[in-house]
């Protein structure tokens, strides 16, 4: 039985309502491949577009709020709070996320999404330097929380 379809095979929203509240949190990772070249110009605050670390953890965040409106059916959801890192690798820029919810539902989707943006937007303000870096290791890192308890990628 899918969770997502009524017997008539058209989809539905879950419904929630009956669920208890818990804290939920959820951590989530992109990791973003780029070339010396480019890495030196981030290091060396001189990407055109400007400080790409302040602007892509604004999109991440902002597009952790709005993970509703692009992933159907999933729940607009209290998020009490969004924060994302990034670590400067050897060969790009990995992203993390975390979001963190006291609500009847997860917020894989939402960390999820705002490591997605943040590489997303890292890729806009460089892509003038280097159009070739690629967006890839996008996954859960964590989660607990709800009935299904605590998972962690291994």
């Amino acid at each position: 039985m899918f969770t997502h379809l009524d017997e008539e095979g058209k989809a539905y929203m879950v419904d929630i309502g009956d669920k208890v509240e818990t804290v939920r949190v959820a951590k989530a990772q992109a990791f973003i491949r780029l070339s010396d070249k480019t890495l030196s110009l981030i290091n060396d605050q001189k990407v055109p577009k400007g400080d790409i670390f302040s602007t892509s953890r604004i999109a991440g965040i902002l597009a952790a709020k709005k993970t509703w409106e692009l992933i159907p059916l999933t729940h607009p959801i209290p998020i009490n709070q969004i924060n994302l890192d990034f670590e400067v690798k050897d060969n790009g820029i990995l992203i993390l996320s975390q979001a963190r919810t006291s609500f009847k539902t997860g917020v894989e989707m939402e960390a999820l999404v705002a490591a997605s943006v943040a590489a997303l937007t890292i890729y806009d303000m460089i892509k003038a330097v280097e159009k070739g870096a690629v967006i890839e290791d996008v996954k859960l890192l964590y989660k607990s929380g709800g009935k299904s308890g605590t998972y962690e990628y291994v």
